[in-house]
């Protein structure tokens, strides 16, 4: 099948999102599939207000109806609610075509943290999206739950998965000024709550991968800490493993991708009891501690032993997450003039 996967999230920007849909890619492509990304980059962009890594794209609904009809996909998938989310969604319903959707942010929590928009706003408008499709495609099983009882008709499962050779306890390490040390992985932004790491009284050092709008506020609070900026790849992997203890402090997040990737490397996580570290992490396993007390669960997941947390990552594998995306496709031509668009209304 050719599928096409239009996302406002891509290149150059490092996240979890665009990770996903990289080795989601990767994966079906092996699997026999054409893949076409359609992204800010075929268009004119401009930065996000607030966020200005992230570009926001120009793009009328003719201009993504051209791209789409160039590629002529079988199977139309819409993975961000942005820009070219919406005028992909608009073409689809103008032509009756089927189309899945992802979850992949808590967008609602991260506005409100911003600007404070409503909660209840930002999800009637998001439910006014993904209802319109035929499957909205959410990452773990507490997120799916929790989209079904707001209101997401179409909500089910599309695990993540984590490169298991890439990231694995086997490999160089880092030279270390003081034990144990506490790693913190992911954008510097006022929603991952980086602030309730770097404030613990903990032992040892503290070390943070990532950037982001908040990096030079939280540089200036917290100097004591080691800043690495950007990683990736085979340094990202060394950073994982050099560290005792992996800190996720997010509440808004629907997996936490780094989470997996640092327990593959053998380092236990510490997060709060919320959706994302409750199936990634979950309660007394051996992948690390949830709690909401989060400087008790850093002190106690310094006692799981690597071993153990590696087994848990293996859990998460790429092959099986991309069938379950495989599974939720719905071919274009299955509903040519069979079912009326689904209504625009907010509820």
């Amino acid at each position: 099948m050719k599928i096409m996967i239009v996302t406002d999230a891509w290149e150059p920007q490092v996240n979890g999102v665009v990770r996903t849909l990289k080795m989601t890619t990767r994966h079906l492509q092996e699997m026999g599939h054409a893949t076409h990304i359609l992204s800010p980059l075929d268009f004119k962009s401009v930065p996000c207000p607030t966020y200005p890594e992230i570009s926001l794209a120009l793009a009328t609904k003719a201009a993504v109806a051209r791209r789409i009809d160039a590629v002529a996909p079988d199977c139309l998938h819409i993975a961000t609610e942005g820009p070219l989310g919406w005028a992909a969604r608009g073409v689809a319903l103008q032509r009756g075509w089927p189309f899945t959707t992802a979850y992949h942010s808590r967008f609602p929590e991260y506005v409100h943290a911003r600007v404070r928009v409503p909660l209840g706003l930002s999800y009637a408008l998001l439910r006014k999206f993904h209802n319109a499709g035929r499957a909205t495609l959410a990452p773990t099983p507490a997120i799916v739950d929790d989209l079904k009882a707001r209101g997401f008709t179409q909500a089910r499962l599309w695990s993540r998965g984590v490169n298991l050779d890439a990231f694995s306890p086997e490999g160089p390490r880092l030279e270390r000024t003081a034990s144990p040390v506490f790693l913190y992985v992911g954008r510097l932004a006022v929603e991952k709550q980086v602030h309730k790491f770097l404030e613990l009284d903990l032992p040892g050092e503290k070390w943070v991968a990532g950037t982001g709008p908040a990096e030079a506020r939280l540089k200036a609070q917290y100097p004591q800490a080691r800043w690495f900026g950007v990683l990736s790849g085979d340094d990202l992997a060394t950073v994982y493993r050099s560290a005792d203890v992996m800190v996720f402090p997010s509440v808004t997040d629907t997996f936490g991708l780094v989470m997996a990737e640092s327990m593959a490397c053998g380092t236990p996580v510490a997060a709060y009891p919320v959706p994302g570290p409750i199936d990634v992490v979950g309660h007394d396993s051996g992948g690390g501690v949830i709690d909401n007390d989060l400087r008790a669960a850093c002190l106690a997941a310094l006692g799981k032993p690597r071993d153990g947390v590696r087994r848990h990552a293996e859990q998460f594998n790429w092959p099986a997450a991309t069938r379950q995306f495989e599974q939720a496709l719905v071919r274009l031509t299955a509903r040519p003039d069979a079912t009326p668009a689904r209504s625009e209304s907010m509820a």
